[in-house]
């Protein structure tokens, strides 16, 4: 009898120190799990196939923006400076993710170093950050354009589109550094698995067992200091825009140019709307289906890279005649 209680004791402190240093491991894991798109795991490698198409385009789309304004002079204007921009945010938004999400989809490779998720949650949402900024540049210099264009050339100097993308890029870089700051002092001790094909910053701070209203709070303050102001600058500049539009003198010229307006208000819808609904959804979309509020997050990530190259470039005629001599000579 004393040999039974003496055995059990000493399996309930085995039991209790094993217990103990799991949770001592878990608090700090090495790794996270990436789910993928949860329910729809068998569809993986179907799913990939316009994930993998919608990459290419986005790859080789930004890559030719890029070769193309720095081929031509006549392109060393404010305008593809921006675009510019905005194909090096659109290649590393995507890069950042989609070869994690492509080798889950592949090769069932879900797991994540914990640094490494940290520095794909930073990039994701610096990127963002600054993509959203530089829809904010090329709105008003769309403004400028057609609302007072004998002017453009001198408000929008060098010196002045290099001081808008440096006020960009440090607005992005600097806001989001708390994110992974934040996250990496919480406690993981519930589960290192995240329902997402990336490590985006509510998916992986809803998995810390403790308090986590700072990076809540954080978060909402850069959404509404960010996105909020950003997307009120823009709708005020296409609002002066149509207005400039309705006054011009023939239906021709009115019907074209509110053709490329509306095209590039859609592609600003295609980026921000996926983002506000994930926000949204993190806080208050607890009823929606895990797989289409991921699916959904990934738009952001994948059409709108791959829509920005087709929009703003290829719909561009400086930038089409240029494509299509670069063909010719190669053609001859």
């Amino acid at each position: 009898m004393l040999e039974t209680s003496f055995c059990l004791k000493v399996g309930h402190l085995l039991l209790y120190a094993m217990s103990e240093s799991n949770i001592t491991e878990f608090i700090n894991p090495s790794t996270f799990i990436l789910l993928g798109i949860p329910g729809l795991e068998v569809a993986h490698v179907w799913i990939s196939i316009p994930f993998c198409t919608m990459y290419t385009i986005a790859l080789l789309g930004n890559s030719a923006i890029l070769f193309i304004v720095k081929r031509e002079p006549s392109l060393h204007e404010p305008v593809y400076y921006f675009l510019c921009m905005l194909a090096v945010t659109d290649l590393v938004l995507s890069t950042s993710t989609l070869p994690k999400i492509l080798s889950i989809f592949w090769f069932n490779s879900r797991e994540i170093d914990f640094n490494a998720c940290l520095a794909q949650m930073y990039f994701f949402h610096c990127i963002s950050a600054m993509e959203s900024g530089i829809f904010v540049a090329m709105a008003l210099d769309r403004y400028v354009a057609i609302c007072d264009p004998l002017r453009h050339s001198t408000i929008l100097t060098n010196p002045v589109v290099a001081k808008i993308v440096l006020a960009v890029a440090l607005r992005g870089g600097v806001l989001l550094v708390p994110h992974p700051i934040l996250a990496r002092q919480w406690p993981y001790c519930r589960t290192n698995i995240i329902p997402h094909t990336y490590c985006e910053h509510m998916a992986v701070v809803n998995l810390a067992c403790t308090d986590t209203r700072i990076s809540n709070y954080y978060g909402l303050f850069v959404v509404f200091s960010v996105i909020g102001m950003d997307v009120f600058c823009i709708v005020v500049s296409y609002v002066q825009i149509l207005r400039a539009i309705f006054s011009l003198p023939t239906k021709d010229a009115r019907l074209k140019t509110f053709g490329t307006c509306g095209s590039h208000l859609c592609v600003i819808l295609v980026f921000y709307m996926p983002g506000l609904f994930s926000f949204l959804t993190h806080r208050f979309g607890q009823n929606v289906p895990l797989h289409f509020h991921v699916l959904i997050a990934n738009v952001s990530v994948l059409v709108a890279p791959m829509l920005n190259p087709i929009i703003y470039g290829v719909r561009t005629k400086q930038i089409r005649d240029s494509l299509f001599q670069i063909f010719t000579n190669k053609g001859t």
